[in-house]
């Protein structure tokens, strides 16, 4: 079986370690422990992570993130994958730093790399995995904060975070998605 896994960010150094990355960090934590290294690819770095009977292919868009739309759907029609073996990683204002919750579908809420991708598939019904990152900041000052490096308290955890980010990809490839939600969205 194969599997779509999609981290949204930003591609280059200047937005590598920001906030709106956690996606590309937590795919290039996967690639490592899975001895992988991402390549360029036509819309996106790719590799292929083999666990378990299963394939994972990972892609992180090289699009920038208002257009992660063309990319997913690019790889979905290339590798022949299914919306439902889909996951995409994105960060979430609207949950407390390093909170982790897997969905079946939702809305955009206002991120505009899902904005994109509901757009190019015409559905909101796609199995997504939230990370978040807080909301510390002013009126006004959403996309400084987004695009902002993590903080030296955030740091201390980010690691632990991303290593619970990466069992929730294997956990969806293997178990699925429903025991996945239950066996990881409350911690």
């Amino acid at each position: 079986m194969k599997y779509l896994i999609v981290g949204l960010g930003n591609p280059g150094d200047k937005y590598y370690n920001t906030r709106h990355n956690i996606g590309f960090l937590t795919l290039d934590a996967l690639a490592k422990a899975s001895n992988v290294v991402f390549e360029p690819n036509k819309l996106a770095d790719t590799c292929e992570v083999k666990y378990k009977g299963r394939k994972l292919i990972l892609i992180k868009p090289t699009t920038f993130m208002n257009l992660s739309g063309k990319a997913v759907n690019y790889y979905l029609q290339k590798e022949k994958i299914k919306v439902e073996n889909l996951l995409v990683i994105t960060d979430d204002l609207s949950l407390p730093f390093g909170k982790l919750r897997t969905k079946p579908k939702g809305s955009d809420g206002g991120h505009n790399g899902l904005k994109d991708i509901q757009a190019v598939l015409n559905s909101s019904k796609y199995p997504r995995l939230r990370f978040g990152i807080g909301d510390d900041f002013f009126k006004g000052q959403q996309v400084d904060y987004v695009l902002g490096e993590w903080t030296e308290e955030q740091q201390k955890t980010l690691e632990a975070r991303i290593a619970i980010a990466k069992d929730i990809i294997l956990s969806f490839a293997t178990i699925g998605l429903s025991r996945t939600m239950n066996s990881f969205n409350n911690k």
